[in-house]
């Protein structure tokens, strides 16, 4: 049962929760200038969970023939039958249950906005099949992770820093291209969509830059919007620091640390700006 676990925990990577949810506990302090109290903390945390792992797995799904056909992926669980597909469905309906469950714990407006953000996760799981747009509906759907941790403390949209869910729209927009340069000829191949293989490995890294240098602006944004005390601003500066040095270590001709570029330095950028943020508000009360 515990090896079942590990291996679902595997197949949906577990460990790239951490892309989302420091923003949702960013956008939870930034509600209530200061940490929630535990019950909303806990419930934002299982929501995360929940809605993530019942995305990863609807993914994994419905793109299991997909990865089947490509090298890169052909060992993954659904393929190589480690996980049964009624398994994974089981996992997506729990992960829903708990996701909703959660929302139900918060307040009237996290649930209704709770249908929506997690269609929208799923919806992107079929976006590379019709449109090479597919990396900025990643974006838009991670980007509900401030707006939803916002909601859950204030109960309302009112005074929500909208820069911030721009900025984390583009900057996963900025990672995913990047990551989907990989399978830039797998995706020509079998008429999937990707920017890559729309517009070339070369044309992708240069709209990822692009991408970064509008997330870094609008991280800076916010900060100015929120007032938020002078240690968010150097925090910002490791971000940018963070974004530049994974568009150093790879590049269209070598994507060999693509991993350090997309799970380490991404990772880094979340937490560095989830504490500088929570920080800044420590001080702020001080």
């Amino acid at each position: 049962m515990l090896k079942k676990i590990r291996i679902m925990l595997e197949m949906i990577k577990f460990e790239h929760t951490i892309f989302a949810l420091p923003f949702a506990l960013m956008g939870a302090f930034l509600a209530g200038r200061g940490v929630p109290g535990a019950a909303t903390f806990g419930w934002v945390v299982l929501a995360m969970f929940g809605a993530r792992t019942a995305a990863m797995g609807f993914n994994r799904i419905v793109d299991r023939g997909f990865d089947a056909a490509n090298p890169r992926t052909a060992d993954r669980a659904l393929v190589t039958r480690t996980v049964r597909l009624r398994e994974a469905w089981a996992m997506v309906l729990l992960a829903t249950l708990l996701f909703f469950f959660a929302c139900t714990r918060l307040n009237h407006l996290t649930l209704l906005l709770a249908p929506v953000a997690l269609g929208l996760t799923f919806f992107y799981s079929l976006t590379k099949r019709f449109t090479w747009l597919c990396h900025l509906v990643l974006g838009l759907a991670l980007a509900f992770a401030p707006l939803g941790g916002f909601v859950a403390v204030q109960g309302s949209l009112a005074g929500f820093p909208w820069v911030l869910s721009l900025g984390v729209v583009f900057w996963v927009a900025g990672f995913d291209t990047m990551y989907a340069c990989q399978d830039a000829d797998f995706d020509q191949r079998t008429g999937l969509f990707s920017m890559p293989a729309r517009f070339g490995r070369q044309g992708a890294f240069r709209l990822a830059i692009f991408f970064h240098l509008l997330a870094f602006a609008l991280f800076l944004a916010t900060g100015v919007h929120e007032h938020l005390h002078p240690i968010f601003f150097a925090g910002i500066a490791w971000t940018g620091v963070a974004l530049f040095y994974q568009h150093l270590v790879v590049n269209p001709k070598n994507l060999a640390r693509i991993e350090l570029s997309f799970f380490t330095m991404n990772g880094l950028i979340s937490i560095i700006l989830f504490v500088s943020a929570w920080l800044a508000l420590v001080l702020e009360a001080v």
